[in-house]
């Protein structure tokens, strides 16, 4: 009799414990995969394309700045440090960018003639030519030309 008992009992416990068998294995392969996917999320390089908002940036709250494209913001980033350092520094991070963050591709020719424009306005066009490198084809050089004609 305590033989058909057990067998009772262990058929009482089969779905529950089938659930809870899928349960254990299941359970940790989906944490490891979000944790996993989690990290892989994360800018662990430090060189980040994109804007750090900080507690002190109040253009968070107007339209304007909601509105602003990535690639416009990229733009207005390296044309200041076209300025501020030099053409071959901001062909360098559009490359960086570019390929950080492959969406802006379809971009990068016309931020690079931008760049090439601004540049013969600041170094004039001889100089300007110089920094030009293989960032998006030969857009740089496309728009020193264009500015010097």
């Amino acid at each position: 009799m305590k033989h058909s008992m057990n067998q009772q009992t262990r058929r009482g416990q089969g779905p529950a414990r089938r659930v809870g068998r899928t349960l254990a294995f299941v359970l940790p392969v989906v944490l490891v995969l979000s944790g996993t996917l989690a990290v892989t999320r994360v800018n662990w390089s430090g060189n980040s394309t994109e804007p750090v908002l900080t507690a002190a940036d109040t253009s968070v709250g107007t339209p304007r700045a909601a509105k602003r494209a990535p690639q416009e913001v990229l733009r207005d980033k390296l044309l200041t440090e076209l300025q501020e350092e030099d053409p071959g520094v901001a062909l360098g991070h559009l490359q960086q960018a570019v390929n950080g963050r492959p969406s802006l591709a379809k971009h990068c020719a016309s931020i690079a003639r931008t760049l090439g424009q601004a540049a013969v306005a600041v170094y004039g066009p001889t100089r300007a030519q110089s920094y030009a490198r293989p960032v998006c084809d030969t857009a740089f050089a496309t728009g020193v030309a264009a500015a010097h004609s």
